[in-house]
């Protein structure tokens, strides 16, 4: 969880904000990406693989076109606890945050594999930082 942390410190002193709570889905999305427990980008790519949503994540990573996804297919890919325990930490409904994840995680994705390529460590991080800096803070 440290470089989850550090990340978003490090957005919340870029953004010249106290703490992170004016924008909560920026850490949730970070929890996603950047959870251990999960394997981190790769593990959450290959939940949406393992779901039978391999062409549409392939999108999100490859160069090209990203292809949608319903906020149906997130909570399927996620499961219904896992979406209804970060719609708890923002005080949303699990299908509120379905429907947001289902809108900003394939371009947070996209953003962090600009090559087509997930990157590790000390890669995600900077690019990560790059992404909050820009369209989720902006």
């Amino acid at each position: 969880m440290a470089l989850f942390d550090q990340v978003l410190s490090a957005a919340g002193s870029l953004a010249g904000q106290q703490d992170q709570s004016s924008n909560p889905l920026v850490g949730v999305i970070m929890q996603l990406v950047n959870n251990p427990q999960t394997g981190g980008l790769a593990g959450l790519i290959q939940s949406f693989q393992n779901g039978g949503m391999g062409e549409i994540v392939k999108s999100w990573v490859s160069t090209g076109q990203n292809l949608p996804i319903s906020a149906e297919q997130i909570q399927s890919a996620l499961g219904s606890e896992q979406i209804s325990n970060l719609a708890a930490q923002i005080g949303v409904s699990p299908d509120q945050m379905s429907g947001q994840l289902a809108q900003y995680l394939p371009q947070v994705i996209d953003k962090l594999t600009p090559d087509g390529n997930v990157p590790q460590g000390g890669d995600l991080m900077a690019q990560g930082m790059e992404l909050l800096k820009g369209k989720l803070l902006g």
